[in-house]
């Protein structure tokens, strides 16, 4: 293995000193850049996911073309319902669907939770051929999706803004909804670890619709899974936990194994930092949708964010992912405004 040539990530995951703010961007691979949308009219999306060629290319775009400090692998957080046999449609324009909802105890039954390192052998040789290519220039992300927000798809089917048939499902079914969110917990550990071997240097677990729970659910139904995924992987790898819309669990977070939390742009960086103190890094939390403002604004709402958080401990990143329709000069000024910055 090459030896990493930036470590700047790795360092602010461990609580090291570091000389400037490492920054990448949640969903970098893909959607905004030219050279991916030429791959994407050529390939369907899980052709492009599993074909570990097309996944390495587009995953090392980013680090070309815009500067990050480190790369994500390009897959999906659906691949999770795939390995434990459920199916799931990607429609251009449309979103993912799963014609087939998890409703019973049958249902839950029939999933399967061994194996995942096999059936995600995409991935896992996808991360070793990108780890290859890297070349040790960044280090490189694994990632996810977290046993709620997987539960959410496919108790719900598809996408949704309320997530309401996933509620009524862990409401009035609390027994099923936990058998459900532990054989998620189950195969995700294993994936995750399988990613680990494979080349990921650290991973991230998206929790994207952790905010649809209130404080208390939050705690139910989220919280306890996400620590023992946590607990179970940080011992090989750094762990970042990403419970989107849930500012309330910062503290509770900033106790556990993991060794970063991302954060949205709900919170001042001032506060999540009250609430975190310097137990865990954060990362986060520029709007994504201020990526289309004009350049000298991105630059100085960039430089107010860094301010907010400090430069230790810290991980520049956007508050979720980046939105297909932002220019790829905004993605870049974004980067080099983290790269510039200075303290006052």
């Amino acid at each position: 293995m090459a030896e990493l040539k930036n470590d700047l990530i790795l360092r602010a995951l461990k609580g090291e000193q570091v000389e400037r703010v490492p920054v990448w961007m949640m969903r970098q691979a893909g959607r905004y850049l030219p050279d991916y949308l030429k791959l994407k009219a050529k390939y369907d999306f899980f052709t492009r996911v599993e074909t570990p060629e097309l996944a390495t290319a587009i995953t090392l775009q980013p680090i070309d073309q815009v500067g990050v400090d480190a790369a994500i692998i390009f897959s999906d957080i659906l691949v999770i319902p795939q390995a434990m046999g459920v199916q799931v449609l990607m429609e251009e324009g449309k979103g993912p669907s799963l014609p087939n909802v998890i409703k019973n105890q049958q249902d839950i039954d029939a999933l399967i939770t061994e194996g995942a390192e096999e059936s995600l052998k995409y991935v896992c040789d996808a991360l070793s051929l990108t780890k290859q290519e890297l070349n040790g220039r960044v280090p490189l992300i694994g990632f996810a999706g977290a046993p709620w927000t997987i539960l959410c798809y496919m108790v719900e089917g598809k996408g949704s803004k309320t997530w309401d048939k996933a509620k009524q499902f862990a409401y009035t079914q609390p027994q099923l909804a936990h058998q459900l969110l532990q054989k998620i917990t189950d195969i995700t550990i294993d994936y995750l670890k399988a990613q680990i071997r494979a080349g990921a240097d650290l991973v991230q677990v998206f929790d994207s619709w952790a905010g649809s729970l209130s404080p208390s659910d939050f705690k139910t139904y989220a919280q306890p899974y996400l620590v023992q995924i946590s607990d179970a992987v940080s011992p090989f790898a750094p762990v970042i936990l990403f419970p989107k819309g849930t500012w309330y669990a910062i503290e509770d977070l900033s106790k556990t194994s993991a060794s970063g939390i991302g954060i949205d742009w709900t919170i001042t960086p001032q506060q999540a930092r009250a609430f975190a103190g310097d137990r865990v890094t954060l990362q986060g939390n520029f709007d994504p949708s201020k990526l289309l403002a004009p350049i000298p604004e991105i630059k100085k709402a960039v430089k107010e964010m860094i301010d907010g958080f400090g430069t230790q401990r810290y991980i520049a990143n956007l508050g979720h992912g980046i939105m297909p329709n932002v220019p790829v000069d905004h993605a870049k000024a974004f980067v080099e405004a983290v790269k510039e910055y200075r303290p006052h």
